[in-house]
């Protein structure tokens, strides 16, 4: 892992047991909400919680997060990132999620929001 490499949280919808396991078996920086104490917390509370802890947020919840993206930047509120994906196969999200780490540093996530599908 580099210093710049991105560190995931994966919220409550996100947190697939073998998604994680995938993950950390590439040494992947993983936290879940479950970890963190934070299972049945807004999704405010979560977005807020992975920025001052320096994670990119991953969800399924995409129109959440789309509209939380849009109403943070317009309030001047910052994010370590945001990542949203329809719900697909494990192996799928898997496989996106390491291009996506791989292909772009955690500094060019800040007030990001990703859409998984573009790492195809």
């Amino acid at each position: 892992m580099t210093a710049d490499e991105i560190r995931l949280y994966l919220d409550e919808d996100a947190q697939r047991t073998d998604l994680i396991k995938a993950l950390r078996a590439r040494h992947i920086d993983v936290l879940t909400a479950s970890e963190a104490g934070l299972l049945a917390t807004p999704d405010s509370a979560q977005l807020d919680y992975a920025t001052q802890n320096g994670r990119v947020i991953f969800s399924f919840n995409r129109g959440d997060f789309f509209r939380l993206h849009t109403e943070w930047l317009a309030a001047g509120q910052q994010h370590a990132g945001i990542v949203v994906s329809d719900q697909l196969a494990t192996n799928v999200v898997a496989r996106r999620l390491l291009r996506l780490i791989d292909g772009k540093p955690a500094g060019d996530m800040k007030n990001w929001l990703e859409f998984l599908s573009n790492w195809r």
